[in-house]
């Protein structure tokens, strides 16, 4: 069975280090892992490195995964926060939207410029919020998870998420 066929609360229900097919784990939550890095750090270099880094570990530790404790992915981006935070620990700070600059899409070179400028100033408004509102930001827009998701993996409650991201969200209209 692969992970497409598996909702992402179904997949607590298997054995992840017996029954799971890890590259269907693999191209199913690499998109995910890489927007978050993404958000988070800003270095498409370094970006490609955590992602990895986050799979080699979730590979090692796959016979500690406890599905009575928690879903898979909820797992698999408790690793990714714990990668991310050694990271940031041992390197000088990134604006957390650096990278979205470097996507690539059809456009003109008008569309691009106005793009770039409102990056940059995404990333600047972002540079001044707490970490903790940097972190939701980067799991709910960054990886895409939903409230419930980003509450098991951060430890704060749903609403809690949901309050936060919205003030965040405000906040950065407010000033744009």
């Amino acid at each position: 069975m692969t992970v497409e066929e598996v909702t992402p609360d179904a997949l607590a229900e298997r054995s992840v280090s017996r029954d799971l097919d890890w590259n269907s784990v693999y191209k199913d939550q690499l998109p995910r892992l890489y927007n978050y890095f993404r958000f988070r750090t800003g270095r498409e270099a370094d970006v490609e490195e955590l992602t990895a880094r986050t799979f080699e570990k979730a590979w090692k530790a796959r016979d500690r995964y406890r599905r009575d404790l928690s879903g898979f992915s909820t797992w698999l981006f408790g690793i990714a926060r714990n990668v991310a935070t050694d990271y940031l620990r041992s390197s000088r700070a990134h604006l957390p939207l650096d990278a979205a600059r470097e996507v690539a899409v059809e456009s003109t070179p008008e569309d691009d410029a106005a793009r770039r400028s409102d990056i940059r100033r995404l990333g600047e408004l972002t540079g001044h919020l707490s970490d903790r509102q940097r972190e939701l930001i980067a799991l709910k827009y960054g990886a895409a998870l939903n409230n419930r998701l980003i509450a098991r993996i951060t430890g704060l409650s749903e609403s809690n998420v949901g309050t936060v991201l919205q003030r965040t969200v405000e906040k950065l209209r407010s000033q744009w």
